[in-house]
Parts: structure tokens; C-alpha cells; sequence
């Protein structure tokens, strides 16, 4: 069995800025202009039974407006008409209204399930698009932006099960055959799951395909599903289509389709769930073990055998646990009892008084130790020497600990660590994996079309952007951009909604759920002569901090980030804010 390789992520020094001061605020007036929708965006609100953190994440957090990459400044949203809306804008002063591009040949309030539609830009002329109520569509739309040559045709369009949102498609071309490849995602329930928040988010690997020239119909050539517990910050299929990138919270699995599924569903949550078969105890002459037996159990139905350094349990015919203890017992002084609440009692006792065992049976991970009250203060007791009540109780001394600051409230993760995995298309075994540690997942970027999203991450306090390559094998990820202080700085925004930054890096920008948009700008070069009095020397740059306030009440919906504007999308009303005069 391949062992998945454990990588690490290469900064490049000569991107990060030791001597960054901070961001200036300026007060220079940004040029807002608003347009009013003549149809409201097709908002699908959570529903009752969408209650766990990943509804939030995925649909609860969605992006209802859509950047298409490979034509400058061109957004698309979905109105509650079905109709896909477009607007390309070449000068600000002369906006033109949304013109609709496609509709959708269903109607969406039918589905009474059903999720916000959602669409990704495959290549200058294909687009995936989903109406949210589990049905795929992959249309051909001609060189979009050219009125002669732009048609948006239906070449597929497939019931494919429960809905889903589109998280990522690329277009391929090899030979004859062109293929469009598709990641989506759902939120099942799990039957199983006995604990935990009773879903697990889905992740289908679709690619459709026509084989030759002369035939006109694309079908589905492949389907594969990885499953996860969280949903995942991101991800999205290689240029080439031979992998897959993830960064998640948790860990995502390739399941097998057909027959396997099920057998593969078993094996997955027999890992994923965490309930202990029994629970134990010890004090220093005895051990306590508790089952919770089956319902209407009887004494026939228990069976348990001891011997001086093994122990075999047997319950209705099914062997519960056997194996090695971890040290010998007086097995004829042994005993067992079933109590009042369905619970098989286990009395063991210990041979050589004294000795905590660590674990019950060798090897067994299956049970969880209790410790009681006196155990907990004899172990603090033993290691009261390396802990102190005062958080720094004399920080003058030689070695003070690293305790010497406390870390300020917006630098605590609350998260365990995320991990960044690669997948092969083919083996669908995990080859790369980074631990991303504390470094957090803050958004992505598309900076070229051709290539795979960029994501940034948190490192210290900077908010460094990286490039996957998947060509290069032992370079995967390149570090392209760093934005100086903007991890920290973000952090102190508890009421962001959306980060997105331009794709040529000048600027990084967030909004919060209403009406304020703040812009962090890349340093550059002052107009005026200016001088640090701290250290007398004279500032050659400076990073400028903007805030942007729209005249607005509803909610923002959808936000994006070009070169030269940022589109900010609200239920009735799209806005742009003009960042940059020029490319």
C-alpha cells in the first residue's frame, strides 16, 4: 500500500516584509456606482432541518454572484426567475443593464428541497450550471461576450439524485474526445451516525464526455465520491484532470461506486464513530468494567471467560471483546453482574496491587477509561513542578516562558488543524498531504483561468497566497503574494461575510454581512515626502486601508474582486466600487 507523501509548504523570503508598519487609513472618496435588479437574487434561506455549522458553511455562507474569469470584469448571478443575468462593464460612467444570457427550463420554486442554483465557467466557451433541485446541466455558450458568436445551447442535462451546488468544472481536451469534469457537493443525513451532528458532506467527482466528432450526445463516463465530516474550505480538479486538491477541516475518503458503496459506507463509519464499546475504571486493587447490553438481555446471553492474563466476553453468540490483559488478575476472585440498567458490570482483580494500567486489553483501542475525582488530583499533584497558577509569575528571570505575552483574542483558533490533501484521479488514494497547522484557510483566488485556483492562508500575521502546480511533483505549491499583516488584521473582523482579492494582487478586500467593504492595498510609493519619527529615516511606502459604505439595507449576497473593481451583490441591488484606475 503507497504511503501518501507528507509535504510542507516553501515561503519565499524575498515576499514578506519584516519592517511592515501597518495600514494607513484613507479617507480618498471610492467611486460607487449601484444598479438596481430588475428581478431580486434567488436567495435560498436555510430550512429548518439545515441546522449543523455545514449547512452554514456551504449554503448558509454561499456566494450568489459568479466571476467569470476568462473575460475581464464579467459577473453573472441567478434571479428568481431562473434567468442567468450577466453584466460586462467597460466604463463605469456608462453601465449598461444585466442582460439575461440563459433561463432555466425548470421552475425552481417547485422543489420544495431544494438548493441555491449554482455555476461555474469550465473555459472561455463551456459552463456547468445546477438549478439546486439535482440536476446538472452542461452548456456550450460560444465565445461568451462576442454577440456574434455567444449562444448558451443545453448539451446535457441529467437528473443526478439528491441536490447539490457546484463547487468546480474544468474543461478537457485530449485527441478527439473533450470531456467536461465536475465537483459537487451535498449534505447527506447519516443513518448511522451515533453521534456527532447526524450529517456528512458528500463530494461527486463527475465527468462527462462525447467520444468522438461525429457523435453529438456527452454522457457520464465516470463517478467517483469522496465523503468527509466537514465541508471542505476548498477544492478542485487538476488542470489535467488526473487529481484532485482538498483543504479541509477533517479528512475526506474515496468511497467506491456500485456495488462497493455500501461495503465501503460500513468500513468508513465503523472509523468514524467514536462511541466507546465499554467503559472502565480502576482504583489500585481492582478494575471495573461496564457494557451496555442489548435490550431484553438475559444472563444466557453473556458469556465471559477468566484466566489469570486474558479475558473473552461473548455476547448472544457474538464475540464483544478478547485478548491479552495488560496485566495478570486473580481470575477465580472475578466477577460479573447484570444491573438494573441494562449494563453488564465486570469485577476485576488486580494481581500486583498498585500498578495503574494504562489499558485494559493490549492493543484494544475500543474502550474509554474513567478517572475519578482522586485519580485526576494525585495525577496534578505529581505534576504540579511544571505548571503555576500566575500566568507569568516572574518574567525578569533568565528564561522567561513562552507564556510571556498572552495571545490576543483574535489570534485563538478555534479549529483543530486543516490538512491539505492530493488525490490521484486514477489509484483515488491520497500522494500529498500538508498539515496546514494553525496556518488558516482564508480564501481563494482564480489568478489565471488555466491554471487551479489560488488559496491564501494565515502564516504569523501575513496572509500568504499560493499557487498549486500539479505538474511539478516536488514543488506543488508555489507561494506567488504575500499581503502584509492582512492575517491579523482580518481576524479582528468578526462580522466578515466574504474576503476575495484582486487576481493581479493589488488589493485584498472583505464585507461584512451589511454595507461595510474594507480594501487593503499593496504599499506603494508616497507622492509626498514623509519621515518616521521613531526611527528617522523617511518612509518610502505606504499600505492604505479603505472603507466603503453601501446605501443599503439588505444583506450582501454575493461579492467579487477584479483588477479594477470590486462587485458587491445584495438582494435588489448590484454595486461597483472602483478600486483601480488602471490595470
Amino acid at each position: 500500500m503507497e504511503v501518501a507523501a507528507n509535504c510542507s509548504l516553501r515561503v519565499k523570503r524575498p515576499l514578506l516584509d519584516p519592517r511592515f508598519e501597518g495600514y494607513k487609513l484613507s479617507l480618498e472618496p471610492l467611486p460607487c456606482y449601484q444598479l438596481e435588479l430588475d428581478a431580486a437574487v434567488a436567495e435560498v434561506k436555510l430550512r429548518d432541518d439545515q441546522y449543523t455549522l455545514e449547512h452554514m458553511h456551504a449554503f448558509g455562507m454561499y456566494n450568489y454572484l459568479h466571476c467569470d474569469s476568462w473575460y475581464q470584469d464579467s459577473v453573472y448571478y441567478i434571479d428568481t426567475l431562473g434567468r442567468i443575468m450577466n453584466l460586462t462593464v467597460m466604463l463605469d460612467t456608462a453601465l449598461g443593464k444585466p442582460r439575461e444570457v440563459f433561463r432555466l427550463p425548470t421552475d425552481l420554486t417547485a422543489c420544495d428541497n431544494r438548493l441555491c442554483a449554482s455555476i461555474h465557467f469550465s473555459s472561455s466557451t463551456w459552463v456547468t450550471l445546477s438549478d439546486g433541485t439535482g440536476r446538472l446541466y452542461v452548456i456550450g455558450t460560444g465565445e461568451r461576450g462576442n454577440s456574434a458568436s455567444e449562444k448558451w445551447e443545453i448539451m446535457f442535462n441529467e437528473e443526478l439524485g439528491d441536490p447539490f451546488i457546484i463547487i468546480h468544472s474544468i474543461s478537457l481536451l485530449n485527441a478527439e474526445e473533450h470531456s467536461i469534469a465536475t465537483l459537487l457537493l451535498r449534505i447527506e443525513k447519516e443513518e448511522l451516525d451515533m453521534k456527532g451532528s447526524g450529517f456528512y458532506v458528500s463530494l461527486e467527482w463527475v465527468t462527462i464526455s462525447k467520444k468522438n466528432k461525429d457523435s453529438k450526445k456527452y454522457e457520464i463516463i465516470k463517478r467517483d465520491i469522496l465523503r468527509g465530516k466537514s465541508v471542505p474550505h476548498y477544492a478542485a480538479i487538476e488542470p489535467d484532470g488526473n487529481g484532485l486538491m482538498i483543504v479541509s477541516y477533517k479528512s475526506f475518503t474515496f468511497v467506491q461506486a456500485g456495488q462497493d458503496l455500501e461495503e465501503n459506507m460500513d468500513e468508513d463509519m465503523s472509523e468514524k464513530i467514536k462511541e466507546p464499546l465499554y467503559y472502565w475504571q480502576q482504583t489500585e486493587d481492582d478494575l471495573t468494567v461496564t457494557v451496555r447490553l442489548p435490550q431484553d438481555s438475559t444472563k444466557e446471553d453473556i458469556q465471559i471467560q477468566f484466566l489469570p492474563d486474558h479475558i473473552s466476553i461473548v455476547l448472544k453468540d457474538h464475540q464483544f471483546l478478547e485478548g491479552k490483559l495488560y496485566s495478570s488478575i486473580d481470575h477465580e476472585s472475578s466477577t460479573w453482574i447484570i444491573k438494573e440498567s441494562n449494563s453488564l458490570e465486570i469485577s476485576l482483580i488486580k494481581k500486583n496491587e498498585g500498578l495503574t494500567w494504562p489499558e485494559l486489553v493490549i492493543g484494544d483501542k475500543q474502550g474509554e477509561l474513567i478517572r475519578d475525582s482522586a485519580q485526576c488530583a494525585a495525577v496534578a499533584e505529581r505534576l504540579m513542578h511544571l505548571t503555576s497558577e500566575e500566568l507569568n509569575p516572574n518574567p525578569d528571570k533568565e528564561k522567561p516562558p513562552c507564556n510571556a505575552q498572552e495571545l490576543e483574542e483574535c489570534d485563538i483558533f478555534f479549529e483543530e488543524s486543516s490538512s491539505l490533501c492530493r488525490f490521484d484521479g486514477n489509484t483515488l488514494k491520497t500522494t500529498h498531504v500538508v498539515n496546514l497547522g494553525s496556518n488558516q484557510y482564508l480564501f481563494s483566488v482564480i489568478v489565471d483561468p488555466k491554471e487551479m485556483p489560488c488559496f491564501c492562508l494565515r502564516h504569523d500575521v501575513d496572509a500568504l497566497l499560493w499557487q498549486p502546480h500539479s505538474s511539478k511533483q516536488d514543488d506543488m505549491w508555489e507561494h506567488i503574494a504575500t499581503f502584509n499583516a492582512l492575517g491579523y488584521v482580518q481576524a479582528s473582523k468578526r462580522d466578515k461575510k466574504f474576503f476575495a482579492c484582486a487576481p493581479n494582487y493589488s488589493y485584498a478586500a472583505l464585507c461584512e454581512c451589511l454595507r461595510r467593504v474594507f480594501i487593503y492595498r499593496q504599499p506603494a510609493p508616497m507622492s509626498t515626502v514623509l519621515y518616521n519619527r521613531k526611527e528617522g529615516r523617511q518612509v518610502g511606502q505606504v499600505a492604505k486601508q479603505q472603507v466603503a459604505s453601501l446605501e443599503t439595507n439588505d444583506p450582501i449576497l454575493g461579492f467579487q474582486a477584479t483588477n479594477e473593481r470590486l462587485f458587491v451583490l445584495t438582494t435588489k441591488n448590484l454595486f461597483l466600487i472602483k478600486v483601480n484606475t488602471e490595470n
